[in-house]
C-alpha cells in the first residue's frame, strides 16, 4: 500500500495494457514497474519532485515512495529561494532509512508516512503535513466507490502534477489499474485533442478549467460525448459553470465535492446526465464512504441543524499533522474531530459550504462569506463567473465588492442587483460592482480574491467600475 502493489499486479496480469500517459508519450504497465524498480536503489529516504509534468515524473513518484521512502512533491513554479528553503527544511528532518529487499517496490508499513504534503504558497514557506500509506489506501478505496473509477475508464487531469488534485488522481488510477492522462502544460486545444482522439472518459480538474474547456468546447464543436465523469474540486461550480458542461458532454455525471488535503474527502454529489443543477445553492452533498460529519462551534460544542459553524470530521483519511508550521489553527482537534477552519452548516444530512473563516467579510456586524455571493451573482442571467471580497470601509469595517465577468457583452450594476433581489439577502449583497476582462485566477486555476482587490486598488483595466 498504497499502490506499488497493485503496479506490480498489473504488470504481471496487463503488461502491455497503457498506465500513463504525458504529452503523447506512453508507460505500459510492465515499463512503469520496471523502470521505478531500477529508479529506487538512487532514491533517498526523501525524494523531493519539482518539476514539470512528464512520464519520469511518475517513474520517480513510484520510486520516491518504495519501502519506507518519503516523498515531497513542490510546484516547479515556486520562486528559487522558496524551494531552496523548503529542501533544506527537508535534510535536516529525520530521514526514514531506504529500506532495500529482493522486492524493490515493497511498499512501507501501513502506518509508515509516504508523502509530505505541502500547503500552496508563493511567498512565506508553506505548511508542510504528513500522510501515511494506510489513509491514502483508504481515500482510494472511497473515492473509486463513490465516483465509480472503472479500469476501462481513461482519466484526463490536464492540470500540474504538483497540484494534490492531480497527484492523487495519478495515483487512484495507478491503485485501479486505469489508464492515466496528463498534459505538460494545460491547453484548452490540446484537452480538446485528448478527448477527441484519445478515448477519454474521465475528466479531473477546477472549475475554471471546466468552463473554458465546455464553451469553447461548444463554439468549436469538439465531441465529447464519450465523457462519462466530470470530477470537479477546489469551489463549488457556478450555475453557467455547470450549464455549459452539461450541454457539452450530456451523457457525463459531473461530480464536485469538497475535501481538504489535510482532511482528504469529506463531502460529494453527483449531477447525473440530464439532471438541473441547483443554480446558486451552496450545498455539496453528504458525506463520503467512511466520513462522519458535524458542525462544532470554537469550543468544540455541536451545533444545531441550519447553524454554521466549524465543518468538522471524523475520518480515517485524515492526515498525521504537521511537519513544521503547525500554528495551532490550521488542523484542529476537537476529541478526534478535525477541521482545517472551514465554515457551513448541515441541513437534512447536507454538508453546505459557506467558506474559509479567513475569507469571511464582516460588514455593519454581519458575517458574509464571499463564497456564497460568488454562487449568486453566477447564478444571474449575463454574468459568465463572479469574485467578491471585503474591502475596508470606515462606516461598515468592510464591504462587500464584486467582480463580474460578463457572459456575453456588457451588464450594468442596476441590472446585477435586481438579478440577486431573490436569491440573496439584503446584508450580503456587494455595494460596488466592477466589470473583469478575465477571472483573477492563480497559476492552478484558482479564483484569487487577493489578487481582484490589487487590480482594484490599482485601477487595473481588468476591473472596471461598474457606476450606479
Amino acid at each position: 500500500m498504497p499502490f506499488l502493489n497493485r503496479i506490480q499486479r498489473w504488470a504481471e496480469e496487463r503488461p502491455h495494457d497503457t498506465a500513463v500517459v504525458v504529452e503523447g508519450k506512453r508507460l505500459d504497465w510492465l515499463t512503469l514497474r520496471d523502470a521505478a524498480a531500477a529508479a529506487v536503489a538512487g532514491s533517498a529516504g526523501v525524494t523531493v519532485l519539482a518539476e514539470a509534468n512528464s512520464v519520469d515524473f511518475a517513474i520517480r513518484f513510484a520510486a520516491g515512495v518504495a519501502g519506507e521512502r518519503q516523498c515531497a512533491v513542490l510546484d516547479p513554479a515556486w520562486p528559487a529561494l522558496l524551494r531552496e528553503e523548503i529542501h533544506q527544511r527537508l535534510r535536516v528532518s529525520k530521514q526514514p532509512p531506504a529500506v532495500s529487499g529482493e522486492d524493490p517496490l515493497a511498499d512501507g508499513s501501513p502506518d509508515s508516512t509516504f508523502l509530505i504534503g505541502l500547503t500552496s504558497g508563493t511567498t512565506s514557506v508553506p505548511k508542510a503535513f504528513t500522510r501515511s500509506r494506510r489513509s491514502w489506501q483508504q481515500s482510494f478505496d472511497a473515492s473509486i466507490e463513490f465516483f465509480g473509477l472503472r479500469q476501462d475508464d481513461v482519466t484526463l487531469a490536464p492540470g500540474p502534477l504538483a497540484a494534490s488534485l492531480n497527484l492523487y488522481a495519478l495515483a487512484e488510477c495507478l491503485y485501479a489499474g486505469s489508464e492515466f492522462q496528463t498534459l505538460e502544460h494545460f491547453d484548452v486545444g490540446d484537452v480538446h485533442a485528448a478527448i477527441a482522439h484519445d478515448g477519454v472518459t474521465r475528466l479531473v480538474l477546477v472549475p475554471t478549467m471546466l468552463r473554458l474547456l465546455s464553451e469553447r468546447g461548444l463554439t468549436g464543436c469538439v465531441d465529447a460525448s464519450g465523457v462519462r465523469t466530470i470530477i470537479c474540486a477546489g469551489s463549488k461550480l457556478d450555475a453557467r459553470t455547470l450549464e455549459a458542461a452539461r450541454r457539452w458532454a450530456p451523457h457525463a455525471t459531473i461530480f464536485e465535492y469538497y475535501g481538504a488535503s489535510e482532511l482528504s474527502f469529506v463531502s460529494g454529489t453527483g449531477l447525473p446526465a440530464g439532471e438541473l443543477p441547483d443554480a446558486g445553492g451552496t450545498g455539496i452533498g453528504h458525506p463520503f464512504p467512511g466520513v462522519e460529519v458535524r458542525i462544532l462551534d470554537d469550543a468544540g460544542a455541536p451545533l444545531a441543524d441550519g447553524a454554521a459553524g466549524n465543518i468538522c470530521v471524523r475520518s480515517p483519511m485524515v492526515s498525521n499533522g504537521y511537519l513544521w508550521g503547525d500554528d495551532g489553527e490550521a488542523l484542529r482537534s476537537f476529541d478526534g474531530w478535525y477541521t482545517v477552519g472551514d465554515q457551513g452548516y448541515l441541513a437534512d444530512g447536507e454538508l453546505h459550504i459557506l467558506g474559509r473563516r479567513a475569507d469571511m467579510i464582516l460588514t455593519s456586524g454581519k458575517n458574509v462569506y464571499p463564497h456564497e455571493v460568488e454562487l449568486a451573482l453566477a447564478s444571474v442571467p449575463g454574468v459568465a463567473a463572479a469574485v467578491a471580497a471585503g474591502m475596508p470601509d470606515d462606516l461598515r469595517g468592510q464591504r462587500v465588492v464584486a467582480g463580474v465577468l460578463p457572459s456575453h457583452g456588457g451588464i450594468t450594476a442596476t441590472q446585477l442587483r435586481a438579478g440577486l433581489e431573490n436569491i440573496l439577502s439584503r446584508d450580503k449583497r456587494p455595494l460596488q460592482y466592477f466589470a473583469l476582462t478575465e477571472l483573477p485566477t492563480t497559476d492552478r486555476g484558482k479564483v484569487s480574491r487577493n489578487m481582484f482587490l490589487e487590480w482594484i486598488g490599482s485601477q487595473d483595466q481588468r476591473a472596471r467600475h461598474l457606476g450606479h
